[in-house]
């Protein structure tokens, strides 16, 4: 069951919206440095690009008629960001397995990256699988 939300919830999500908006300026400036990242280095690296309208959809969520202008501007936000994110991931799941094909030690508590079991990491201490996984990238 919904808790009912007072006035001072209106308050409060108007005081942390602007918390929440200046994350934009460094997302943006990170999206511009990774993407010059992406641009220039993988094909000196011959690592192949990452197609970014696969990860980052923005527009979808506009046409829906019951979605506020408030609630369609935080769903912009969030496709971005999180579509960003998951863009970036992939950037960065590739430059690893380009530099660095090999799984982390698994301790307690952690938790392994989806991408190296995806792209077949060479396991923790192989060395003859490092060998053969770092010659292949």
């Amino acid at each position: 069951m919904k808790k009912k939300r007072g006035p001072w919830n209106r308050v409060l999500v108007l005081l942390v919206t602007p918390v929440i908006a200046s994350l934009l300026i460094p997302v943006i400036i990170l999206d511009i440095w990774a993407e010059l990242y992406h641009r220039i280095c993988f094909p000196i690296y011959r690592i192949p690009y990452v197609k970014r309208s696969q990860y980052i959809m923005v527009r979808d969520r506009l046409s829906l008629p019951y979605l506020n202008m408030v609630q369609k501007i935080g769903c912009l936000y969030c496709g971005y960001v999180n579509g960003l994110m998951r863009y970036w991931k992939e950037i960065t799941a590739l430059t690893e397995k380009h530099w660095c094909p090999i799984k982390h030690a698994l301790n307690q508590g952690f938790i392994e990256a989806e991408h190296q079991a995806r792209m077949n990491f060479a396991e923790f201490g192989d060395k003859d699988s490092f060998k053969q996984q770092y010659r292949n990238s």
